[in-house]
């Protein structure tokens, strides 16, 4: 699988202020990356860079084997594009708007609009109207629109669900994953850790301009917290329970919550030794992966790049 995106020691700095700090990373052709962290991490900054909004302080961003900077033209033909916050023009309807986006786009085809409009709730008569007049989640439904109606090679989005109702985010990600099923690239911020553990093939993961992980979802599920609870038939053995692989628990009564890391086999069969009466393992959510690398004390600081 080619690379569409190859960052190499990327760091970006206002004046002591280092936004990125020595950034590697790798994207292959026709996959779902998530780009994640809270506001303030670096996802926005590392965006602008890879379309050419932005000059790196060091190293270097390439786009389909293309220099973000010094060929950003080329790639922007390539490409779409989902800023944080867009910025619209109020003075136009949303269909004047998607018509002169398409004139600017290389193709100058809006060969999705129609297939993106009827996914995202974007009728007729919405687009008749002044975009002045549009809500925060229209305006947001109107700029994902423009940055994928030309079937880009890839489109880039800084935290897209902005804004939409869980319906409308829904048929988004339908139309990403059919965006991704014709070879196509996806490539997306986000804080929202739901969204990602549905959507992403790998995940990113950066911390105060650094990044701290490179992994496929499946795999970070196999290797992280999860939650398993377990209610004894009888009453709780005497003394503290210690157990394989458990990093916490919980005691009420005769129902125990064990917070679990990596393999759960072993504490399983130690489980089997009791009187148990109902036993439930909850699967492994990436928002309790993520907050593990967002720990004061985490010893998750070498990028890893899968």
């Amino acid at each position: 699988m080619a690379n569409v995106i190859e960052i190499d020691s990327l760091s970006k700095r206002y004046g002591r202020v280092e936004a990125v700090r020595r950034l590697d990373l790798r994207v292959g052709e026709g996959e779902i990356f998530g780009f994640l962290g809270p506001n303030g991490a670096g996802k926005t900054t590392t965006i602008r860079i890879l379309t050419g909004f932005l000059r790196p302080t060091d190293g270097r961003a390439s786009v389909f084997g293309l220099d973000s900077w010094a060929d950003s033209l080329r790639i922007k033909e390539r490409i779409g594009f989902l800023p944080d916050a867009p910025r619209l023009y109020d003075g136009l309807s949303g269909r004047e708007f998607l018509d002169y986006m398409t004139s600017l786009q290389n193709t100058g085809r809006a060969v999705l609009r129609q297939e993106l409009c009827d996914g995202l709730e974007l009728d007729g008569g919405t687009l008749q109207r002044k975009i002045k007049g549009y809500s925060h989640g229209m305006r947001q439904k109107l700029a994902i629109v423009q940055s994928m109606q030309h079937d880009p090679e890839m489109v880039i989005m800084d935290e897209p669900t902005d804004g939409l109702d869980p319906l409308v985010q829904h048929s988004l990600f339908e139309l990403l994953s059919e965006f991704k099923s014709r070879g196509r690239t996806v490539f997306l911020s986000s804080h929202n850790l739901p969204e990602v553990e549905r959507l992403c093939d790998r995940v990113g993961i950066i911390r105060d301009g650094t990044l701290v992980a490179v992994e496929a979802v499946s795999e970070l599920r196999s290797r992280k917290l999860r939650q398993l609870e377990v209610v004894l038939a009888g009453e709780p053995p005497d003394g503290d329970l210690v157990l394989p692989g458990v990093v916490s628990l919980q005691k009420e009564g005769r129902r125990i919550r064990f917070v679990v890391r990596g393999d759960i086999n072993p504490l399983v069969r130690e489980l089997a030794r009791l009187d148990l009466e109902d036993l439930v393992l909850e699967p492994p959510h990436l928002d309790d992966i993520f907050m593990e690398y967002y720990r004061p004390d985490s010893d998750e600081t070498d990028a890893r790049d899968g």
